[in-house]
Order: C-alpha cells, then structure tokens, then sequence
C-alpha cells in the first residue's frame, strides 16, 4: 500500500484544525470580533502557518470568521438587527422547502428523518447541546434537499453560515433543544402528510420560533432599534 500523499497528510491536519478552531469559536475561547494571529495559532497547535491559513479560508467560506483588507482575519460579529433580518429570510425559505418537500418526500427520506428525530431526542435526553445542533443542521439540510431547488438550498445554507456563531451559543438549554424538535416533528408530520399549506406554516413558525428563543438571551427587544 502507498504511503498518504502529502497533499492527502496537509488536508487532513486542516481538517484537524478547522475542528479545532471551531471549537474555541463556539465555546467562546475566541469572541466576536477577535483577531485571529496566525502565527500564535501555529505555535498553539505546533504546526506551520500554511495549515492555519488554509483552515481560515474555509471558516471564512463557512461565515465563520471575516478576513479585513490589511488588517487581518477577524471572528464573525453580527448585530441583533443583522439577526433578525437573516432570520426573516430564513424563515421565508424554509418555508418554501417545507412546501416543497411534501412533493419529494420518498420512504427512504422519511425514514431518514424520523431517525434524525429520534436522535435528537436522544440528544435532549442526554443534554448534548453539539449533537443536538448537528443533528439539526441536517434535519433543516434534509428538508432542503427535498426542496429540489437548488438555489433555495445554497441561499439558506448562507444564512445558516452567518448565524452559525449565536445560534450555536444557545443549543445548550436542554428547554430549547426540546421544543425545537417538537417542532421538527410538527414540520415532519405535515410535509409526510403532503399537507403543503401546513408543512410551510410549520416551518416558518419553527424558525421564527428560534429567533425569539435566541433573542431571549439578549435582553430588550427594543435594543433592535439601535443595533
């Protein structure tokens, strides 16, 4: 058997640092609005620069992080107005797919989404806020696909890049993840009923639902008007 190539060694230690970069982002190690120095990275992780810049470039790609001419790659910040406006769209789009998604629905899909379902309960029950939150990225990801639309798909994964940072934040709350997925089974019930109407309705509210649970963690709504 032939030894890994380098190219193949170089992407899987980006690999390993995208994960791990991730993880100091998402639990705060790393605030919006950081810099992010290469060079202490590196020594950080005992690596060279070239991985690190490479494992930039893709949270960057994934909205993760904001690189600034001449000044240097920063973590993401959004304002709440910022939050609020994504999460409209949001709301809108998956609404659309939900719809959508009653057309395509096959019985290999529905038997991917209900045990999306039931593993997010588990996660509930087991009060893991990070299965929880990937388990729910492809249960939204699974609907889309069912959406076949492909611009609709690639328009709502760039809103989810961009609320990445705070909504991850907020998976923890075993109060949340389990009124989320009670709605993930009402947007499951409908579109497996071909029930369009209900399945977008279901959606929407599902969504805009998140919105007020995240903006429960910020205080006075009416902050809004001046973000």
């Amino acid at each position: 058997m032939l030894p890994p190539s380098s190219s193949t060694r170089g992407s899987a230690l980006s690999e390993g640092i995208v994960s791990e970069l991730k993880q100091l982002i998402y639990t705060g190690e790393f605030k919006p609005g950081e810099r992010l120095n290469e060079a202490a990275l590196a020594l950080r992780m005992g690596t060279s620069r070239g991985p690190i810049r490479e494992a930039i470039k893709v949270l960057a790609g994934l909205g993760i992080v904001t690189a600034v001419a001449n000044r240097g790659v920063y973590v993401r910040q959004l304002s709440l107005r910022e939050m609020v406006e994504i999460y409209e769209l949001r709301a809108l789009m998956f609404g659309y797919a939900a719809e959508r998604a009653c057309e395509h629905l096959t019985e290999e899909t529905r038997k991917q989404m209900e045990d999306l379902l039931s593993a997010m309960d588990a996660a509930c029950e087991a009060e893991d806020g990070t299965l929880y939150y990937e388990l729910n990225l492809q249960f939204h990801a699974l609907i889309l696909t069912l959406s076949n639309n492909r611009r609709a798909h690639q328009a709502y994964d760039d809103y989810v890049k961009e609320l990445h940072l705070v909504r991850r934040k907020y998976f923890n709350a075993p109060g949340n993840m389990r009124r989320s997925n009670v709605e993930h089974r009402a947007i499951f019930d409908a579109i497996a009923a071909s029930n369009r109407s209900r399945a977008r309705a279901a959606a929407e509210r599902h969504v805009l639902a998140g919105r007020e649970r995240l903006l429960a963690n910020f205080g006075d709504p009416l902050s809004l008007q001046g973000a």
